[in-house]
């Protein structure tokens, strides 16, 4: 709830300081930068897949497998990772997943088959889900409950603000350099940020040593938090599924010139940062009615893709807006699965990433089941559509039962219905 501090299960009390007049702690942008290069690896490689595709000798729909793969390695990682780094300083856990992260790029640009591409990516997406689990826990706790979705949202501003700065010059450089260019410049940077972190990052968390994996485990038993879950997976599949296979799209269906698709991928990130950042401020103040428009407009947009993506002005439109809409829900997901987490907030953090990685896979799959079909280009966005159409389904679900378990308290008078909290 909007500036709520919890101190027990039973008990909430409200700040006297509205949460949206304060600044946040300068750590969350120092996880921003963190998060910014993960993003630029999860997606830089969707504008060199036609390359990566032709050096190695493997059809487009396949290539796209090493986003398939990264998802896979994110959707194990984020949990595995951070329990088994549950006693490890958060500061550390952190910096040992950059330096991971580091290693696969190298692996990733020295290799010459597909199936090592393969490999490092997921050793990579390792790394990378230990990371964005443990930020946004690190995030969370920092800005306290009251603005608790405004600071997820700042750190995962990094990988939208990837997707308008790295990913299309990822997308330059390896029309210059080639595909293994942008992988190189990754691993140095991976390799700087671990200092950056070693300098910044408190070397322990509030509460971290207190912490056990059976405590964590405890999260499991919460419906909401699967609930939760279900929406994170449906989402990211429609969204990110078409998003995987957008560069055919844009050539083959709209007829976009291939040099200027790196420019609607900046449209794409330029909305999804401005989403991602809208998002994380009205999921402090109406959580379950920001998710719900953010997936029905979601789904209006892919339906809209699908049907004229044979035009190129409004499909470049609709791909700016399937940034904006698409990643509206995302903070206030992954605030909600922390918080419906209870005394598990690593494990929550962990399986929302590992939900948004699952929809990913499974999205970017059947995308590309959709892309060799008879719809072609436009089946991805097609089926996008209709899996983004189920996240109201969950969305709807969580509001009606937040909305049950809080009237009684309202009529009995036990909880302030001040204006701005969420009930």
């Amino acid at each position: 709830m909007r500036g709520a501090v919890l101190h027990a299960p039973s008990e909430v009390r409200f700040e006297d300081q509205p949460s949206s007049s304060r600044r946040l702690p300068f750590v969350i942008y120092v996880l921003a930068l963190g998060t910014f290069l993960m993003g630029t690896t999860e997606f830089v490689v969707a504008g060199l897949l036609p390359q990566i595709a032709g050096d190695l000798q493997v059809s487009v729909a396949r290539a796209g497998l090493v986003i398939t793969v990264f998802a896979a390695g994110m959707i194990v990682g984020a949990p595995l990772m951070s329990m088994l780094t549950l006693r490890l300083p958060t500061r550390w856990t952190l910096v040992l997943a950059l330096g991971i992260f580091a290693v696969g790029h190298v692996v990733a640009a020295l290799g010459s088959s597909f199936g090592l591409l393969l490999a490092a990516r997921f050793l990579t997406a390792l790394a990378t889900g230990a990371f964005w689990a443990v930020a946004n826990v690190v995030a969370a706790r920092a800005a306290g409950p009251g603005a608790s979705s405004r600071a997820v949202g700042v750190v995962g501003s990094g990988a939208m603000l990837a997707n308008v700065v790295g990913v299309p010059l990822g997308a330059f450089a390896g029309q210059l350099m080639g595909w293994r260019g942008p992988l190189w410049v990754l691993a140095v940077l991976g390799a700087a940020a671990m200092a950056l972190m070693a300098r910044w990052v408190p070397h322990e968390s509030p509460g971290r040593e207190a912490v056990s994996v059976r405590s964590e485990l405890s999260a499991l038993r919460s419906g909401r938090l699967w609930l939760v879950l279900t929406a994170c997976v449906t989402l990211n599949a429609g969204v990110l599924g078409t998003y995987t296979y957008i560069t055919p799209l844009l050539t083959d269906q709209a007829g976009i010139a291939a040099g200027l698709v790196p420019l609607v991928l900046v449209g794409f990130g330029g909305g999804a940062l401005v989403g991602f950042l809208a998002g994380g401020r009205l999921g402090d103040i109406r959580p379950y009615t920001t998710t719900i428009l953010a997936a029905a407009s979601t789904t209006v947009v892919l339906l809209a893709l699908g049907l004229l993506s044979g035009f190129a002005a409004p499909t470049v439109v609709l791909v700016a807006l399937l940034g904006l809409f698409g990643f509206v829900a995302t903070p206030v997901l992954i605030s909600l699965g922390v918080r419906f987490a209870g005394r598990a907030p690593t494990l929550g953090s962990a399986l929302t990433v590992s939900a948004f990685n699952l929809g990913t896979a499974a999205g970017s799959w059947i995308a590309g089941l959709a892309l060799d079909s008879t719809f072609g280009a436009a089946g991805p966005a097609t089926v996008g559509t209709a899996v983004a159409a189920l996240t109201l389904v969950p969305a709807i679900t969580i509001a009606l039962v937040q909305r049950r378990r809080m009237a009684p308290l309202l009529v009995q008078g036990t909880v302030p219905t001040a204006p701005g909290v969420p009930v």
